[in-house]
């Protein structure tokens, strides 16, 4: 039996349904009128999201995508087409000495214990199988689709943990998407591949120095799609006077390597480190896109702070380091993003470091939307293009392909886009090798004479498995990427392609004659 004020609040949400309403401030001044007539307290958006969905459920309503969409808390999490799962590893040492890094006791390192991941992570002692329950269930609650996933593990460098934990750590976590628990890795991924919440990628943070094709095996085993790289800066200089461990050539490396073997590659870069000014950051920044050993797919823009528990915060203190004013760092972003190519991906500005933290450098948390309202919307990188939630006539979209060199390869990066580019609906990278390592292709026999489809992707509000809604995931984008990179691999006289696939993506492949080999889906053509 529903309580009364459970009654009240689905008779909000019918007259709600019943009424014209087109923005958040129109639905906030309705549900605080309506409330204010029946006497209640204005009534959380979970609550009037349940009440929705049951309405929904005993047919006492008909669909209101547009009010549904209103009521979701945060609808920018799914609106790139998969539900972000972020959790974390729990406290182990570091192999790096960054003068920057905060060192925390307790604490990954790199990382601050109010800091909102680390915060649900505590609250889970950091067991993989609980953050991830918690975070579905959250998701869930504040109205997202939850059946495509991206699992993404933080923690700092994933490649320096125990071979054992890091077994445990993925089969837990895939055990929670699994509503199950299965008695070894492999058991949990087969099972993935048709559970409700699937993984359809999975993340994992490391350095440069700890790539090789050992590392980039295991990581396939493990169903890693992605890899997060601790790269920071491109100059040597920079890299020793902040003690990395590691220099540029280790970064050359390890972006070939997981290029070749079929890896989407995400940056971490660090403006503002000591040694650097804000035109020595630009160039940097404007490298990585000219030099075709660098050619990353997505960034991770983290402006460099100084907090309490790091060696850089001595430093500080004897004025031998200064962070840039919020005028300057402003200003490089605006130009940093002025020459992001339309390839990449900026998935984030700045660190989740909240303000009492931070002792000298940046605390501005709308970086992006200053940097709209300083230069408009200047930047073409995928994360400002992305179709969201709009839907367009197919007439207006064309398919578009860039190609360029990229660590002794080819890159072909294909997209369906708006005739003025301004919105991307779905794209595909196709890797044709050029001089692949051998030992590389020794241990992972299926990337041998292949092309390499490194992702395919569409953008757009995340649709459930076997859902039918007239949304950008249900225009057949993603079969026709496919199709026109099989015809590109054709004038190549390459006849297999090889896709590094998600776990819970798979049987999409396989319905598209890939067959599964070791961890990839192979066709030959």
């Amino acid at each position: 039996m529903f309580s009364k004020l459970n009654t009240t609040i689905e008779q909000i949400i019918i007259k709600l349904t019943k009424a014209r309403i087109s923005d958040q401030k129109e639905l906030n001044a309705a549900v605080k009128k309506l409330s204010c007539g029946f006497k209640i307290a204005t009534p959380s958006r979970i609550n009037l999201l349940k009440a929705y969905h049951n309405l929904l459920k005993k047919g006492k309503i008909k669909a209101n995508l547009k009010l549904e969409s209103l009521l979701k808390k945060r609808e920018i999490r799914t609106l790139s087409g998969v539900a972000p799962i972020a959790v974390l590893t729990k406290p182990f040492p570091c192999p790096g000495k960054c003068v920057w890094c905060p060192s925390e006791k307790n604490m990954p390192k790199s990382y601050l214990s109010n800091e909102p991941a680390v915060m649900r992570a505590i609250l889970n002692k950091f067991d993989p199988f609980k953050q991830v329950q918690m975070r579905l269930r959250a998701l869930k609650m504040t109205g997202h689709d939850t059946d495509k996933c991206e699992l993404i593990v933080m923690g700092g460098t994933w490649s320096y943990l125990p071979h054992k934990y890091q077994n445990w750590f993925i089969k837990r976590c895939f055990d929670a998407f699994n509503l199950i628990t299965s008695k070894d890795l492999a058991q949990a991924q087969k099972r993935n591949e048709t559970t409700k919440y699937r993984v359809i990628g999975l993340t994992l943070e490391t350095r440069p120095d700890y790539i090789d094709v050992a590392e980039i095996k295991r990581m396939r085993e493990l169903g890693a799609t992605r890899v997060e790289l601790g790269v920071q800066s491109i100059d040597d200089k920079i890299l020793k006077l902040g003690h990395r461990g590691h220099l540029v050539a280790q970064t050359i490396l390890a972006t070939k390597l997981l290029k070749d073997a079929g890896f989407k590659i995400s940056y971490h870069m660090m403006p503002n480190l000591p040694g650097a000014t804000p035109a020595k950051d630009l160039e940097m920044f404007k490298k990585l896109f000219s030099n075709p050993e660098f050619q990353p797919d997505m960034l991770k823009i983290y402006p460099c702070v100084v907090t309490k528990n790091s060696k850089l915060y001595s430093w500080y203190k004897q004025g031998k380091f200064k962070a840039y004013t919020d005028k300057q760092l402003l200003n490089l972003l605006v130009q940093i993003k002025k020459n992001i190519p339309p390839y990449v991906r900026i998935s984030r500005l700045i660190r989740d470091i909240p303000n009492v933290s931070i002792v000298a450098g940046n605390k501005i948390s709308n970086l992006r939307q200053m940097i709209f309202n300083k230069a408009g919307k200047i930047c073409q990188c995928i994360r400002c293009r992305e179709a969201r939630n709009q839907l367009v006539s197919e007439k207006l979209i064309k398919l578009k392909v860039i190609k360029y060199k990229a660590s002794d390869g080819w890159e072909y990066f294909l997209s369906y886009e708006s005739k003025d580019g301004k919105t991307l609906f779905a794209l595909l990278r196709l890797r044709i090798p050029q001089k692949p390592d051998q030992n590389l292709i020794k241990e992972l026999p299926e990337l041998r004479n292949a092309a390499i489809i490194r992702e395919l992707h569409t953008y757009g509000k995340l649709i459930p498995l076997g859902g039918h809604s007239k949304a950008v995931q249900h225009m057949g984008f993603g079969k026709r990427l496919l199709a026109q990179a099989e015809k590109i691999v054709h004038k190549h006289k390459i006849s297999t392609i090889t896709v590094i696939s998600g776990i819970g993506v798979r049987k999409y492949y396989e319905k598209l004659g890939y067959k599964l080999q070791q961890t990839y889906l192979v066709k030959n053509i």
